[in-house]
């Protein structure tokens, strides 16, 4: 894995930050201190789009449940809920960098509510025909799940190119998930980015 260390500031604009995504980095904090690393693994994973799976228990589960989906209405829990753990890569400088972006809609989240409450969901940037995944939560069984399988189904209804999830994961395997060599990444971005996609 590659990691370039840069000032914090500078690079956390978001014209900056969508350069930084858009040549194959993501951001990271180290424990939340006021370090913030941009990463370019070797290895991505991506789930493709034109070839996801959502597995037959699952689709099964979406079709008796009581969750609700929504896309863009709560972004602050959303982003929270996925920093809300032992350890977590997402320090408060970094939501605050998030929420420039998701002002300039380029942050979006799928949400997954019951009963009223927010109980799962996930978020991710959207530049052009890419949409890099980067994290979910689950407050209850099947909640992240269930907010990937809404996300591939509309990626492909609307025609984005690239789901980029970053690592694999046992998780993420069960819905198709591979992974490429950073070339070949950087190939498929210049595909997506040949598409103008609206989230």
């Amino acid at each position: 894995m590659s990691e370039k260390p840069l000032n914090n500031k500078e690079f956390l604009l978001p014209d900056n930050m969508l350069r930084m995504y858009a040549a194959g980095a993501f951001p990271m904090a180290d424990n939340k201190n006021d370090q913030i690393l941009w990463y370019f693994p070797e290895i991505r994973t991506i789930i493709p789009l034109n070839n996801y799976n959502i597995p037959r228990s699952l689709k099964k589960f979406m079709r008796t449940c009581s969750f609700k989906f929504r896309k863009d209405t709560d972004f602050l829990s959303v982003v929270r809920g996925c920093a809300d753990r032992e350890t977590t890569w997402i320090s408060d400088e970094l939501i605050e960098a998030y929420l420039r972006l998701y002002k300039r809609k380029h942050i979006h989240t799928v949400e997954v509510w019951q009963n009223g409450e927010l109980v799962g969901g996930l978020y991710g940037i959207a530049f052009r025909g890419a949409f890099f995944g980067e994290s979910m939560f689950s407050k209850v069984p099947q909640a992240s799940k269930a907010a990937l399988a809404y996300l591939l189904e509309h990626l492909y209804d609307r025609d984005f190119a690239l789901l980029d999830v970053q690592y694999m994961t046992p998780h993420l395997k069960m819905f198709g998930a591979v992974e490429i060599s950073f070339e070949e990444y950087q190939n498929q971005l210049n595909s997506a980015y040949i598409q103008n996609c609206e989230f």
